[in-house]
Parts: C-alpha cells; sequence; structure tokens
C-alpha cells in the first residue's frame, strides 16, 4: 500500500479529512496535522512540517491542503527536493506529475469542490513523470 504524507491547516482540516477518508482502502496516510478546523494555525508549520518528511526520498509524495492551495505551495517551494503545485483541475494535475514531476499538490479548500479534489488526488497519485525532455528542464530549477 503507497504511503502518502498528507497535512493542512484549519481552513483545509475538513477536505484532508474527506481525502483520507475516501482513499483509506487503496492508500495509507501519514498524517501531520492540523487537527481542527477550529483552532487558527499557521499553515507555513504545517507544510515545513510535510516538506522534510517528503524531501527524505525521492518516491515520497505529499498533499497539502489549505484554503486555497497557494499559501502551502509557496511554503512548500522553499524547500529543496520539493516540487508543490497547486492543482484545481485534472488537466493541470496530470500535467504537473508528467512535465514538472510534482512530488506534493496542494489543494484550495475554499476553491475546489470535493469531487474535483478526490479527481485532482487520484490523478497526481497515479500519473507519472514523463521524463525526456522534462528532465532537463527540471535540472535548472
Amino acid at each position: 500500500m503507497k504511503k502518502i504524507f498528507i497535512s493542512s491547516d484549519h481552513a483545509g482540516f475538513n477536505l484532508k479529512e474527506k481525502i483520507k477518508k475516501k482513499f483509506s482502502k487503496k492508500y495509507m496516510f501519514l498524517d501531520l496535522g492540523t487537527n481542527s478546523s477550529i483552532i487558527s494555525v499557521n499553515y507555513p508549520d504545517f507544510a515545513h512540517k510535510l516538506c522534510k518528511k517528503v524531501g527524505i526520498n525521492n518516491k515520497n509524495m505529499g498533499i497539502l491542503v489549505c484554503g486555497s492551495g497557494v499559501g502551502m505551495s509557496m511554503a512548500a517551494n522553499r524547500h529543496k527536493k520539493i516540487r508543490a503545485a497547486v492543482c484545481y483541475s485534472v488537466k493541470n494535475t496530470k500535467l504537473s506529475r508528467l512535465h514538472n514531476n510534482a512530488n506534493i499538490i496542494t489543494l484550495g479548500s475554499r476553491l475546489t469542490k470535493k469531487n474535483i479534489a478526490f479527481k485532482c488526488v487520484e490523478t497526481f497519485i497515479n500519473t507519472k513523470f514523463e521524463g525526456g525532455r522534462h528532465k532537463k528542464r527540471l535540472k535548472k530549477i
């Protein structure tokens, strides 16, 4: 069973929990918090925590959820070996993996409908990096 790190801030907590429930039979989630939608927290704390885990091994993947997906993405992309993509459609999710070899998907709970988020997560996990001409571009990052 594939292990996936997952984390959110208070705004993303409910969507994070729905993702875990929806995919719990297919994937093992290692939840790094937060544990409430009521207690306000700082999203960078949770992004940094997850990035430290994902960056250890190039096979690791992560899911970050906040209100827009943007804040988590900005915090995550400060880390070496991390390529976080804000995903809002199946097409941009697929391209983030095929062309950019993203290892973290960030979702905006306030901007993305639950069923679209589920499709994005499934696409992200199951799409492989295309390599080829994209490999040399990634080295420039």
